[in-house]
């Protein structure tokens, strides 16, 4: 059984600086099924009642419907752009959109990693990743390392062996963050960089 992982978690490190906000294009769906691109980009920081406003607006103007005068009424998203690695499906809900823009924005590819992890739908607020996230490593043998540092282990220094044997003993610290992974205690997001470490989830 492995030990569970220290409260005394390290800082979190391998965020971005906030970013400027996320954008969605959302396209009206009867244009383009007739072949016609229309469409709009939105600020996703927005609130869900103002982007919903802007879309309503998109659609008001659709170029088939003046057309044909059949009502456009369904959008999609049909591109996204400052979202740190998070991928979005053409049907996401402004809700969630919102959500997801908050992260992004205040945490950038540590929070995609967080997403990727768990989805786009329950568990992916800010809450949700500030309560799980330990920080961006070099590898999870260096989160080892520094989670030994915080409990005030040293490596080169192990109570209850004779000083003499320090150079012949050491501890396996790859060997206890893999087992911690193995059991569900942490998980790993390979990044640029290093890797996101994530626990109790």
């Amino acid at each position: 059984m492995t030990e569970p992982v220290p409260e005394a978690a390290a800082a979190p490190t391998g965020e971005t600086a906030p970013a400027a906000s996320p954008r969605i294009y959302v396209a009206s769906l009867s244009d383009y099924n007739a072949g016609v691109l229309h469409g709009t980009w939105l600020d996703a920081s927005e609130d869900v009642e103002a982007m919903q406003s802007e879309i309503d607006g998109m659609l008001a103007t659709s170029p088939t419907t003046r057309r044909h005068g059949d009502v456009a009424e369904e959008w999609a998203i049909h591109d996204h752009e400052g979202w740190g690695g998070i991928q979005l499906s053409e049907y996401e809900s402004l809700e969630i959109i919102g959500r997801l823009a908050e992260g992004s924005a205040a945490h950038g590819p540590a929070f995609a990693a967080w997403v990727s992890l768990v989805g786009t739908e329950q568990g992916s607020s800010v809450e949700d990743f500030e309560d799980h996230y330990h920080g961006q490593f070099d590898s999870l043998e260096g989160y080892g390392e520094s989670m030994l540092d915080e409990m005030g282990v040293k490596l080169d220094e192990l109570p209850g062996v004779p000083e003499g044997l320090w150079p012949y003993v050491s501890l396996d610290a790859a060997g206890w963050v893999r087992d911690m992974q193995c059991g569900g205690e942490i998980a790993a997001v390979e990044g640029e960089g290093g890797v996101y470490v994530f626990w109790g989830i």
